[in-house]
């Protein structure tokens, strides 16, 4: 069975060009040459072929809370938004911190996973700060080390995870949070905050912690990732620490650049972890997106269940959900507003993940089919009950968005695919 896509907009190595894109056993090949005796044929005049994202930071819930999320509907949500790759967080139950423990995942990751799926072994054992995992034997199967959902607290724990790190040629990846600067804060401690009577977050708490890691990796040289950053000091740090050559990247999800506290509402559904900041912060992230400071977007995908998102800022667990819906809300209002471009977005989204963590190649000729397709003139209003995740809640939840998935294929198989819109026009 082959594939043509014909008259589709590709993008590929930074630029677009119209042309043909056919799929026949499982592999991609540019150009109409390969033919088949029952082929399936696309006019591809409305659709764009994007190289397939790739989000360095979802939260798939199983083992250990599968009534949140599971590894075969978050693979399911993270195909019908564009990924054909995802790597998954640590914080689980068995926590991944010896090779036993990480088995259990990847046992459920080789049974139900739509998508290919690469987990992070923790930095210590069970995400307590005390002691360092066994990231020996971790290493050959993770895709880095991480505590997502709790800082490493003493420097000397992380001084050691680094060193150990960088000789097992492995990144650090790093959610800095400094416990002591929270004082039970919930949302930025910002106008809307002192407004509402909310305890707040300081952005000090993030940003602390950064530039305390960032001394240690000109100590050791380790590889650095900073998960999900959201203020300008944080930016600025990052920024001085590139400009002088040291090997740190970062990341920040959709939600930091689209929000600020003077948006947020009385609802669960505007709560995560670190807080939506304020305008000032939001700007600072959209000059590190364009000068490059920031290198990803991640989704920072983490559902949870209605009840557990339904006890208001105060409340409700710290999390939304993402997958489905980070594509659409960028290009909607970041791209058409000028405020990147699409190449650029396609850089955080795709090019940059896969080249920093040694992610799989995509959209390469002869090689399994690994992209995905959007009708970009497709205008629609997100709708948390179409998404294919188990998680629904979203600050995004009826905003308008132009820019919708109708395939995605993933080593050579179709992740997910909206049959009425492509067509079935058999030769």
């Amino acid at each position: 069975m082959q594939t043509l896509f014909t008259n589709v907009n590709i993008y590929q190595d930074g630029t677009f060009r119209r042309g043909s894109v056919s799929i026949s056993d499982r592999l991609l090949y540019f150009g109409t040459d390969v033919s088949d005796s029952d082929q399936i044929t696309i006019p591809g005049d409305d659709f764009t072929i994007f190289p397939g994202f790739a989000d360095v930071h979802v939260h798939f819930r199983e083992p250990g809370f599968s009534y949140k999320e599971t590894i075969a509907s978050g693979t399911k949500a993270a195909a019908h938004g564009g990924y054909t790759v995802v790597c998954t967080m640590p914080n689980l139950n068995p926590t991944p911190d010896d090779p036993e423990k990480l088995q259990v995942q990847l046992d459920i990751i080789e049974k139900d996973a739509m998508i290919p799926v690469f987990p992070y072994g923790t930095i210590t054992v069970g995400e307590k700060g005390e002691e360092l995992s066994d990231m020996a034997g971790l290493a050959p199967k993770v895709i880095a080390f991480s505590d997502d959902g709790h800082g490493v607290q003493r420097v000397e724990m992380m001084r050691k995870a680094m060193l150990q790190a960088k000789a097992l040629g492995k990144l650090i990846v790093a959610h800095c949070e400094d416990n002591s600067l929270l004082r039970g804060g919930y949302i930025h401690d910002g106008e809307y905050a002192a407004a509402h009577g909310h305890k707040g977050i300081c952005s000090e708490s993030e940003w602390g912690q950064i530039a305390r890691d960032l001394e240690l990796v000109r100590e050791t040289g380790c590889g650095y990732h900073v998960c999900h950053i959201s203020t300008k000091e944080s930016v600025a740090l990052i920024r001085k620490a590139k400009a002088e050559g040291l090997d740190v990247s970062c990341e920040t999800a959709p939600h930091y650049l689209l929000l600020n506290d003077s948006m947020l509402e009385e609802n669960g559904r505007f709560k995560m972890n670190p807080p939506i900041r304020s305008e000032e912060d939001r700007q600072a992230l959209l000059e590190g997106l364009r000068d490059g400071t920031i290198d990803i977007i991640a989704t920072d995908h983490a559902p949870h269940s209605a009840e557990e998102k339904s006890k208001g800022l105060q409340g409700s667990l710290m999390g939304i959900v993402g997958l489905e819906t980070a594509f659409p809300l960028l290009y909607s209002h970041l791209v058409l507003k000028g405020e990147i471009t699409l190449q650029q977005l396609i850089e955080k989204l795709s090019i940059n993940p896969r080249k920093r963590f040694g992610l799989p190649e995509t959209l390469a000729e002869g090689k399994p089919a690994d992209f995905t397709v959007f009708n970009l003139n497709e205008s629609y209003t997100i709708d948390p009950n179409t998404f294919l995740s188990k998680g629904r809640s979203t600050p995004f939840e009826g905003w308008t968005v132009q820019g919708r998935c109708v395939m995605t294929m993933a080593g050579g198989e179709t992740a997910f695919s909206r049959t009425e819109e492509i067509g079935d026009s058999r030769r």
